[in-house]
């Protein structure tokens, strides 16, 4: 991957959004909320876009981080200025998951304009690093968020510390 050289974080975009164990519809993206949050969630990003965003950068969790990846390669394709960066906590990230989650992960890395390797190996706190990471880097953050404790929360508190723009999208079950 090419070194990433971006002068402002003011054209930067950052996202945090659930796991699928805190969304209501789990694994199932087949549910019409998640395919709700999913248009909602691009919605976000081209709104972003529009207002002169363009660069973007993902966590690579399982669930929301996943919907964001898709929909920014999905922006992309529209507006080739578009770059995507896969901020990645750990080299083993994707260990431990499903075969299919696992190729679902490369092929979006594969689609990523830079990857950034926040550190080679677990520790307790390399999410939250990778998190203050994208924050630290954007001016804006797009966060599907349901009010509950967790990695999200607490991107989203940073986040507001930290003065950004915060697009809160709300999860519904329904």
């Amino acid at each position: 991957m090419p070194m990433r050289v971006i002068t402002s974080k003011e054209k930067n975009c950052a996202f945090t959004g659930h796991r699928p164990n805190k969304l209501p519809w789990g694994e199932n993206e087949a549910d019409p909320a998640c395919q709700k949050l999913k248009q909602a969630i691009y919605d976000a990003a081209e709104a972003v876009y529009s207002s002169g965003v363009r660069h973007f950068l993902c966590g690579m969790a399982l669930g929301c981080d996943v919907y964001f990846c898709e929909a920014v390669i999905r922006l992309r394709e529209e507006h080739p200025d578009v770059t995507l960066e896969a901020a990645i906590p750990w080299e083993g990230q994707a260990e431990g998951w499903s075969a299919a989650d696992q190729a679902r992960y490369r092929r979006l890395c594969e689609n990523c304009d830079y990857i950034t390797m926040v550190q080679t190996h677990y520790s307790p706190d390399c999410m939250l690093r990778r998190n203050y990471y994208m924050v630290d880097s954007s001016s804006v953050l797009i966060a599907a968020y349901n009010g509950s404790a967790g990695g999200t929360m607490r991107t989203y508190l940073y986040a507001l510390r930290q003065g950004l723009e915060i697009i809160e999208l709300p999860i519904d079950g329904k």
